[in-house]
């Protein structure tokens, strides 16, 4: 058979900024914020990695209604929603599978074991959302397994004061509903909150609500999120905290996973997720953290509508882990060191009930003892029960050129272990296949940084490779004869991209004027190159952006609030199209009322599967905030 190449002409320039509201801290305090690692704690001034931040801020600014549609504003992120207000997506990073990226809460892994697509079905509503790290490049020496082309960690929020909030929105597109007689596809939410703070103690607690009827026939969504936060404090140097979450979300799963014949097709996934951590600080030299966690999964699946048992699926999943992460601090730098393990079950209909452990160590080194440079280097050695040992290594290095510039390098290794989808699935539409091994990949990445009161900008070039790379495939020779070809997933060989990123953040004007102006720029361009047989389908190998744009803008005066959100995406695999969004708000005391238009041109368009996003679409809402 002939093999076929695709040269997808891709590069990635990211300009891009992270700014936000009357209330966000300018360029030098996000510079001051420390990047979550578990690991060496690093100010982001001192990272020599490509990372993004969106602040609570920028949450409170952009005209979204879930964590899905927040990332599609940050470069180098490409979100693929399946669905509407939250209810199902897939995400990677810099043309990364979904499978690739690794999701965590407060420092600690999520991902789910049976499929990705459940990945961002996370516990915590918007509102007790701090901010978004976006770690960029191989993770895997910070996070193990599954970080292959980055991380991306949710920080619930510090309690620093007692408070209430609260918000209600709703929405429409105002056109009609095509599974009744009369009535308009609309949507409606409301999040509450509630903040609690003692002397040695604080406590959150979070509750969040969603449904709609729909955009189109049969994807109608509900959703309820309930996440608490506790923390004790005893003494100064000790710390113990616990997070609590839980998620029931159903939705129409028209076209999601097997177009055509899904179109009464159902889905529940509901998730539990509950960690326990405390951090100590032994000596002025030397800290211990250790934690544990626990994430369950149940995800019940009616392939041709909840009327009928037939096609049905249901899955239960269940990660535990256990980590103890210590940092030992010596005049001339900071050792890093921790042991892991991670034990993953699943019982399924459709993929049986099978069980491995995943057991990982690092070290790392961090030093500035030469003037002007900071090194970074460690290692993750890893072994799973099923795809033996591994080893990661890393290094980063930043050189101070001035005051505000500085050079970076870094390079480093990564895995993805499939998913047990991946490697059991038995169902007409996609079988798995047990024969699977790891993907593997290697990553280098040069670049320059600026930072200022006001500006953070940064540019550089990484090239990776993947070897093993995983693909759904299935052969189109008897596309159109009625016979059902099932997908199935192959080790296709290697996977190379080469990319340009550069990134700029920039406030106009000084915070303490009435009127206030903030940009954000962002283009994405970049180059994978794939070899498929020729008559092979491909079901993610090409799905990657080839162009990325987003540009943001804001202005506040006084007590007014203009935010527009733009971006453009042309898909190797789609047809470009540019979507427009706004949002205007006004700030009344404690009361802050907003409207949205999103998709203000009303495209057509398809980010996964086969379901077309909807069209313009209105939305109005009040939130309230009350310290006391």
């Amino acid at each position: 058979m002939l093999n076929k190449k695709f040269t997808l002409t891709n590069l990635a320039i990211t300009l891009s900024i992270v700014s936000a509201t009357a209330q966000i801290q300018d360029t030098t305090a996000l510079g001051e914020v420390i990047i979550n690692q578990n690991r060496l704690q690093i100010p982001f001034s001192k990272q020599s990695k490509n990372i993004q931040i969106l602040t609570q801020e920028d949450i409170q600014r952009l005209p979204n209604r879930s964590i899905n549609e927040l990332l599609s504003s940050i470069p180098g992120v490409d979100i693929r929603q399946r669905g509407p207000f939250g209810s199902q997506a897939d995400i990677s990073v810099d043309g990364g599978s979904f499978e690739q990226t690794a999701i965590l809460l407060n420092g600690v892994k999520i991902t789910d074991p049976q499929s990705a697509h459940h990945n961002m079905n996370i516990p915590v509503p918007l509102d007790a959302i701090e901010r978004i790290e976006i770690i960029r490049g191989p993770a895997s020496r910070i996070f193990g397994i599954n970080a292959l082309t980055g991380a991306i960690n949710i920080v619930t929020k510090r309690i620093e004061s007692n408070q209430i909030s609260s918000q209600i929105y709703s929405g429409s597109s105002f056109k009609d509903n095509e599974q009744t007689t009369t009535g308009m596809y609309y949507g409606k939410g409301v999040q509450l909150g509630s903040q609690f703070l003692t002397k040695k103690t604080s406590h959150g607690l979070y509750f969040g609500h969603e449904d709609s009827n729909g955009q189109r026939y049969n994807t109608a969504s509900n959703s309820n999120k309930l996440y608490y936060d506790g923390t004790y404090k005893p003494s100064t140097g000790n710390m113990v905290n616990a997070n609590i979450g839980y998620i029931n979300n159903q939705f129409g799963a028209n076209g999601y996973y097997a177009a055509p014949s899904d179109r009464e097709a159902y889905e529940q996934v509901k998730t539990a997720f509950a960690s326990l951590q405390s951090k100590h600080q032994i000596t002025s030299m030397f800290s211990l953290s250790p934690r544990l966690s626990n994430r369950y999964n149940e995800d019940e699946y009616w392939y041709l509508g909840r009327e009928t048992t037939k096609g049905r699926a249901k899955h239960y999943s269940n990660v535990f882990g256990a980590e103890i992460n210590a940092a030992l601090e010596q005049h001339y730098g900071t050792f890093g060191i921790g042991l892991e393990g991670r034990f993953e079950h699943i019982n399924s209909t459709s993929i049986g009930r099978h069980e491995r452990e995943n057991y990982g160590g690092y070290l790392e080194f961090k030093t500035e003892a030469i003037e002007k440079l900071m090194i970074n280097a460690g290692a993750y050695i890893n072994y799973n029960s099923k795809f033996g040992w591994q080893v990661f290594p890393g290094l980063d290095l930043g050189y101070d050129i001035t005051e505000h510039w500085k050079i970076i390098v870094n390079a480093g290794s990564s895995q993805r272990i499939p998913s047990f989808t991946d490697l059991y699935n038995n169902q007409t539409a996609n079988i798995g296949n047990p024969n699977l091994t790891s993907e593997n990949a290697y990553q280098i990445e040069g670049g320059i940084k600026y930072l200022s009161n006001r500006i953070v900008a940064q540019a550089g070039y990484f090239h990776r490779k993947i070897d093993n790379f995983i693909d759904w495939q299935k052969d189109d020779a008897n596309a159109g004869t009625g016979t059902i070809i099932p997908w199935k997933p192959t080790n296709i060989g290697k996977n190379k991209i080469h990319g340009l990123n550069a990134s700029f953040r920039y406030n106009l004007n000084d915070p303490s004027a009435t009127t206030r102006y903030f940009t954000t720029l962002s283009y994405n361009y970049l180059h994978p190159k794939v070899t498929l047989a020729d008559g092979i389908l491909s079901k993610y190998a090409i799905e990657s952006l080839r162009h990325q744009v987003i540009v943001n803008f804001t202005i506040n005066h006084k007590n007014w609030m203009l935010t527009s959100s733009n971006r453009f995406n042309e898909r190797i695999s789609y047809k470009s199209y540019f979507i427009a969004d706004i949002r205007a708000a006004y700030q009344f005391h404690e009361l802050n009322i907003f409207a949205d238009v999103q998709n203000i041109l009303n495209k057509r368009y398809i980010e996964a599967a086969a379901v077309p996003m909807p069209g313009r679409w209105f939305s109005i809402g009040v939130k309230y905030k009350l310290d006391y």
